[in-house]
């Protein structure tokens, strides 16, 4: 598995031509075949589909190509019990909670993300790191 994980966020921007940085940021985070949740992966069907106003299939052709690039992170019982841990522990978002959880199963050390808190160690384990700043 891949020592990096990549959130959501990342992924959206790929396709975001108004923020060139940003975009580029994330080919290059794309390049190093991160891992990615299987929550990321709904939840980037869920916003391409809503933002770009694609074709259901036309989302899915293009989500099937970008899962080409990276490690693909199961969803099971344990993830699922990590992110109840965490939850309780640290008062994540339920939905960010589970990602989390994924990529410290995946042995992850770090967490792209713009979302959560920049610089914040999980466990002794795991980074979350916003590549944009």
């Amino acid at each position: 598995m891949s020592k990096v994980a990549l959130d959501t966020n990342i992924l959206i921007y790929l396709y975001d031509f108004s923020d060139e940085k940003k975009r580029h940021i994330s080919e290059l985070l794309l390049a190093v075949r991160p891992a990615i949740s299987a929550q990321v992966i709904s939840e980037y069907l869920n916003v391409t589909k809503r933002l770009q106003k694609l074709p259901k299939l036309e989302v899915l052709e293009k989500c099937v190509k970008l899962l080409a690039f990276c490690d693909i992170i199961p969803l099971n019982v344990k993830t699922m019990e990590k992110a109840l841990l965490l939850l309780r522990k640290h008062d994540f978002q339920m939905f960010d909670s589970i990602i989390i959880a994924s990529a410290l199963e995946a042995n992850c050390s770090i967490l792209y993300s713009e979302d959560l808190q920049h610089n914040q160690l999980i466990e002794n384990k795991l980074t979350i790191v916003n590549p944009f700043i």
